[in-house]
């Protein structure tokens, strides 16, 4: 009867090993995939939001080698590497949880955040053509957008120009715009700011991070019982042999 049940263990365990190790690619898609939604904006974000994401993709990677680790230990039914598995198991249960809390705690930090960093760098935008300024330029396009919270704030950036108000960025496709104060007046610019859409935009993300971490640290409990149970039972075999 406890061989039974033994034997019953441990192939739910080589079951769970195997949704482990789609759940291990899917946090690797998932991570990469935010790093890559915030690679054009490193330059105005830092690491700060996606340190989660990568860690994500860290465990992902770990993830591979524990279920290969479990199952051979299952296969082998060998007490110690059961063992090993389910403490490795709880570690990244560790690693998981905090990937999702920073992913919230990072959620409730983007309104001040962003807002910080956003006005920082539009204030060096005509001091450099480097990467602060094609940031600018790439958030304006993709979220049609026009200044932190609206296109005259880009107005004391160009006072030195006799056209230029807003940067070229602030125009609307195939509108022959240079950004002056004509092209204002003709609507030939977003007029809405960046603020919100970006805000929603990195708030969306985190909210991934958070949400992936957090669910499949609470799915990866019932492999840490199978593995507890499964070197319970084979305890209880070797003190019987």
């Amino acid at each position: 009867m406890v061989e039974g049940g033994m034997k019953c263990v441990k192939i739910l365990l080589l079951v769970f090993n195997l949704i482990f190790v789609i759940a291990g690619a899917g946090l690797i898609g998932a991570g990469a995939a935010v790093q890559l939604k915030f690679k054009d904006y490193f330059a105005l974000l830092g690491g700060q939001f996606s340190s989660a994401a990568a860690l994500l993709i860290a465990v992902g990677v770990i993830i591979f080698f524990i279920a290969l680790f479990g199952c051979i230990g299952a296969w082998k039914e060998n007490h110690c590497c059961v063992m090993i598995y389910a403490v490795l198991l709880v570690i990244i249960f560790i690693l998981e949880i905090s990937a999702g809390i920073a992913g919230y705690v990072y959620h409730g930090e983007v309104e001040t955040e962003v807002k910080k960093m956003m006005t920082e760098t539009q204030a060096e935008y005509t001091k450099s053509a480097g990467d602060k300024a094609k940031v600018w330029d790439t958030i304006q396009k993709e979220f049609k957008c026009c200044g932190v919270s609206n296109y005259t704030e880009w107005k004391p950036q160009f006072q030195n120009s006799t056209t230029q108000v807003v940067p070229k960025s602030c125009c609307k496709p195939a509108s022959n715009c240079t950004g002056s104060q004509a092209d204002i007046n003709a609507d030939k610019i977003y007029t809405e700011g960046c603020l919100t859409k970006f805000e929603t935009f990195v708030k969306d993300n985190v909210f991934i991070i958070g949400g992936v971490g957090i669910g499949l640290a609470f799915v990866q409990i019932i492999g840490i019982l199978f593995a507890f149970c499964l070197a319970r039972a084979l305890r209880k075999e070797y003190e019987v042999v």
